[in-house]
């Protein structure tokens, strides 16, 4: 159990690290692609990639269900087709703060929808990852605009929205199975907007070509295969926690590659975005003392004698009396969202 927990802490940190290139990358591949074939064409390949991968494993039959296929076309498809259209209208930065915010959003839709409440470590967590995003983002943004932050927002509620709708659906489900579905009905959901801003360039720079490759592979099939892979293994609040370092790794994308500037306001985010999610993700370290509900009883000890074996006598069944309940204290389960998938 603790290796199957520290394996999707990695994965969580792999995936936020590479949807941190999706904003750098969507902004290039936008100069050849119109937002709405932009979506339909980084999900048409990576679900084509996972098709073929599932396919051979046999997994995909349980994932493809309707349901399923909604949830890509709006969770996926409809929000990302509308962040691209903001991201046409606004800077990365911007666009990076706003979508900064959806874990908070997610445990507050949680909260709002399922009384799902995050503890208050968890919440101190989320706020300070978000104080870290608006640092690093704050007054770098240039081409920003009203109306393409307006559209990124609505962008992020919807993806947050369906993000704790469709909580339930990896229950049971092969994860890149369920992926590789939702990138389907992504693709398809993208149709409709990609329809309406008419048939895409003809030509294209070799730099914009190279980004929504990029964007297809680094920025989708790889991060979303991790995360779905977490999910099964993470509560949403926790998961949500690693998201924020998208906008960390945009920002020193931007440094690097766009020549932005860095300074002690990228320095001191950067810090607060990691200690964030060291505070959101404590519900994942062992060894926090016992577990609500069940451990030993205050001012006793245990009945283990040091230096003796234990008093089971081979051959003899257990000394528990019929007719009589296990002193055993049921385990408390704590509140949990399910499953978290992440659009960006």
């Amino acid at each position: 159990m603790i290796n199957q927990r520290y394996r999707a802490v990695t994965a969580l940190i792999a995936a936020g690290t590479a949807w941190g290139t999706s904003v750098p990358l969507s902004k290039v591949a936008l100069d050849w692609l119109s937002p709405g074939w932009l979506a339909v064409a980084r999900f048409a390949v990576a679900a084509v990639v996972l098709l073929i991968m599932s396919g051979r494993a046999g997994t995909l039959r349980g994932a493809l269900t309707l349901p399923v296929l909604v949830s890509g076309a709006i969770g996926y498809g409809g929000s990302v087709s509308i962040q691209n259209a903001g991201l046409t209208r606004t800077s990365v930065t911007h666009a990076s703060l706003i979508i900064g915010a959806t874990p908070m959003l997610v445990a507050i839709i949680a909260a709002a929808w399922q009384h799902a409440v995050a503890r208050p470590v968890a919440w101190a967590g989320f706020a300070l990852s978000l104080a870290g995003v608006g640092l690093i983002a704050g007054g770098q943004g240039h081409g920003a605009s009203p109306a393409g932050d307006v559209l990124v927002l609505v962008a992020t509620v919807i993806s947050a929205s369906v993000t704790v709708a469709q909580g339930r659906l990896l229950s049971g489900r092969d994860p890149i199975a369920l992926t590789a579905v939702l990138f389907l009905g992504a693709a398809l959901g993208a149709v409709p907007f990609a329809a309406a801003e008419g048939l895409p360039a003809g030509h294209a720079s070799l730099g914009a070509v190279i980004a929504t490759g990029a964007l297809t592979i680094c920025g989708t099939v790889v991060p979303f295969s991790l995360f779905a892979f977490a999910q099964k293994h993470v509560s949403s609040e926790v998961a949500g926690a690693f998201l924020n370092l998208e906008p960390l790794v945009g920002a020193v994308v931007g440094i690097v590659a766009f020549g932005d500037p860095a300074g002690t306001r990228q320095f001191v985010g950067g810090v607060g975005i990691i200690l964030g999610i060291g505070l959101s993700s404590l519900p994942l370290l062992p060894g926090r003392g016992p577990v609500p509900g069940r451990g030993p009883v205050p001012g006793r000890r245990s009945a283990t004698v040091p230096g003796r074996r234990s008093a089971t006598v081979p051959g003899r069944r257990s000394a528990t009396v019929p007719g009589r309940r296990s002193a055993t204290v049921p385990r408390v389960a704590e509140p949990d969202t399910g499953p978290l998938t992440r659009v960006a």
